[in-house]
């Protein structure tokens, strides 16, 4: 399991109070190794998953693996594969997959996961150069939309829809964060699309050097887009949320949800939930609330953290 990174820790405040767990020894259900799809190693999925890793392993004395991969889509095939028992997945994504629509039509409903907890608001952020004004502002631009047949490249569509544009309108590449992150900083795109908790560390990086920008999805376009899929919800990141940006960004978001695969025991996501909830535990895109955590989750709670929201 990966340490996290000096400049992570730096860039954010992932404050898990390890000590204050200790070890449980290994009971009847629980597995000896727990692995944990996460995302692109530079995102925000990938520095929960190290710090909910590090403290499961200590709770329940298991090897537990926070595992890189493409994010959400990916991650959804994962936990069908059995390649892995908890992921990290946006609640549009979820939606997709439990249904067997949209971006999982081919493949078929996947119905053998549940929900543990949604952690925080994914935010649709569109990192441009200074100069690039508005969505319309990218018309004529080379950007980059995120791997095809991703969650994020789902939310640039979306997204460009809602302002009456398209793929047509733009040189459009398909490249995941960190190879977004690279090209950018590189000069070989203008602009892409990232959908990640705020503060995201790789883009603090890049707006450190003072070339990037945050693009507003307006009002508007909000409203209109919400209204067509309502999993989404209207989003500010605030001026000063990355060093050098100094104006707001109206835009929209999603939810991060913890998932847990069908045969992933009561124990186990007891277990979770109790260090989700901890008073000393603060993760990245900070501390998990419990209304936000049981709203409006598109597929069902696992039986323990069902058990869990209700007595709480």
């Amino acid at each position: 399991m990966k340490k996290h990174t000096a400049t992570f820790c730096a860039l954010v405040a992932v404050v898990v109070l390890l000590a204050a767990y200790q070890t449980v020894g290994r009971q009847s259900g629980l597995p000896a190794k727990i692995r944990i799809a996460t995302g692109g190693e530079s995102g925000v999925y990938h520095a929960y998953g190290d710090a909910l890793a590090e403290a499961l392993e200590r709770r329940m004395n298991a090897a537990v693996t926070a595992i890189p991969s493409g994010g959400s889509v990916d991650n959804v095939r994962l936990l069908r594969n059995g390649r892995a028992e908890l992921a990290f997945v946006q609640n549009d994504i979820m939606t997709y997959a439990y249904n067997g629509t949209n971006l999982f039509s081919t493949e078929g409903a996947f119905k053998d996961f549940s929900a543990v907890a949604a952690l925080y608001p994914e935010t649709c952020q569109i990192v441009a150069r200074r100069g690039v004004n508005g969505v319309t502002g990218l018309k004529g631009r080379r950007v980059s939309v995120g791997d095809e047949g991703s969650g994020t490249e789902l939310n640039a569509l979306q997204i460009l829809e809602a302002h009456g544009m398209s793929y047509s309108d733009m040189e459009v590449d398909h490249l995941s964060f960190a190879a977004s992150v690279a090209a950018f900083r590189e000069g070989r795109i203008d602009a892409f699309f990232c959908t990640a908790g705020v503060p995201t560390p790789a883009i603090r990086e890049l707006a450190a050097g003072g070339e990037a920008r945050i693009l507003s999805v307006g009002d508007a376009h909000a409203r209109s887009l919400i209204s067509q899929y309502p999993y989404y919800s209207q989003q500010t990141i605030p001026a000063g949320a990355y060093p050098k940006i100094d104006e707001k960004a109206e835009t929209v978001a999603v939810k991060a949800v913890l998932v847990a695969d069908g045969k992933l025991s009561k124990e186990v996501v007891a277990e979770i939930i109790k260090i989700l909830f901890s008073e000393e535990a603060v993760f990245p895109g900070g501390k998990v609330n419990r209304e936000f955590a049981a709203e409006g989750l598109p597929i069902p709670l696992h039986p323990a953290a069902e058990a869990f929201f209700r007595k709480n």
